[in-house]
Formats: C-alpha cells, sequence, structure tokens
C-alpha cells in the first residue's frame, strides 16, 4: 500500500477513536482511561509485531533510536492525557479538530528540525486547517 492509503486508514482509525474514546472517558477518571487505553495499546501492537514480523526484524537499535522513540513515547503519553481529559469535558467534535492542529506543527517542526521545505501548498493548507479549527471552536 502506498502511504496515502496508510495515512487514509490512519484518520479513519483515529476518528473511530475520538468516538469510541469520548464514550468510554464518561464518567471515569480520564488519567486512568488513558491507561487502559494504552495498555491495550501496548499489547495489540505488541500481538502485531510478533504476528507480522520480518526475519531479523528485532535487531539491536541504536542509543539514538531508543533516544528518540522513548521521547516520542512520553510525547505520545502526554498528548493522549491531554485529549482524554479534553474529551471528558468536551464535545468530541470540537476536541478532534483541535487536536489536528498537530497537523500545522508538524508542518513547521518539519521545516524546522528536520529541514522538509515550506512550500506554499502546506502554508495555505495549514492556514485552511488553523481555519477549520478555528470555525469548529467556535461553533
Amino acid at each position: 500500500m502506498t502511504w496515502l492509503a496508510w495515512a487514509l486508514l490512519s484518520a479513519f482509525f483515529a476518528a473511530l477513536t475520538a468516538i469510541l474514546a469520548k464514550i468510554g472517558v464518561a464518567g471515569v477518571d480520564a488519567n486512568l482511561a488513558t491507561a487502559v487505553r494504552t495498555s491495550v495499546v501496548v499489547a495489540f501492537t505488541w500481538l502485531l509485531a510478533g504476528i507480522t514480523r520480518q526475519p531479523n526484524s528485532f535487531q539491536l537499535f541504536s542509543a539514538k533510536t531508543w533516544l528518540f522513540l522513548g521521547l516520542s513515547g512520553i510525547a505520545t503519553g502526554l498528548s493522549w492525557l491531554c485529549y482524554f481529559h479534553a474529551l471528558q469535558v468536551g464535545p468530541a467534535s470540537r476536541v478532534a479538530p483541535i487536536d489536528k492542529l498537530s497537523v500545522v506543527l508538524v508542518i513547521l517542526f518539519a521545516a524546522l528540525f528536520l529541514g522538509e521545505g515550506l512550500t506554499w501548498g502546506k502554508g495555505v493548507g495549514g492556514l485552511l486547517i488553523v481555519a477549520g479549527a478555528i470555525a469548529i471552536a467556535l461553533d
């Protein structure tokens, strides 16, 4: 599959995640709900990694790989904690678009830290995402 197909599937499952999480977080501690969700993600991901692994796929990681995957994991955990708290107190139809402002931040961070080009298309697209998120949040 292409990167676009994988990205579209990611968007579909992210949307499903927001709806399921909004229902699941109702009336429970958001931190505990995040811990349960994270535990399921960990178990499911290890199961998939074991079932679909390629030969030599469990090679040793470099220290740099461990560092950045670890930092990414911490950032993911913090994002999920904040997301679940937002879902608990706000409507999913408003929380999710604000959460997707991360797309704009990825465009900026990729330009600053990864040397990816900041094009007119990315600039206009990023501004439209910001405008859309603001319009939905103020609705």
